[in-house]
């Protein structure tokens, strides 16, 4: 059984993660973004669709209180502090 590739990208200064389904190697472009909403989840959480209505990525905003620690520990990091 294989793996999924799931991408993780956190912007530490923003506080911002993206969460990416998409294929490894592709970028496909966000046709339809569903917003969470905020009052329901606390925070704000994006949903992107592709143009098929598969869903190929998740944005969270305030990501340091919805995102489980060792995913952050693990994203590839997109601020200038990342040492």
């Amino acid at each position: 059984m294989t793996m999924a590739d799931v991408r993780v990208t956190y912007d530490g200064q923003a506080n911002a993660a993206y969460i990416s389904f998409a294929e490894p190697g592709s970028e496909p472009a966000v046709a339809r973004m569903y917003p969470c909403d905020p009052v329901e989840v606390g925070g704000m959480i994006n949903l992107d669709f592709d143009e098929d209505g598969r869903l190929i990525g998740v944005e969270v905003l305030a990501a340091r209180s919805k995102v489980p620690q060792y995913l952050l520990d693990h994203a590839k990091r997109l601020d200038t502090d990342a040492g």
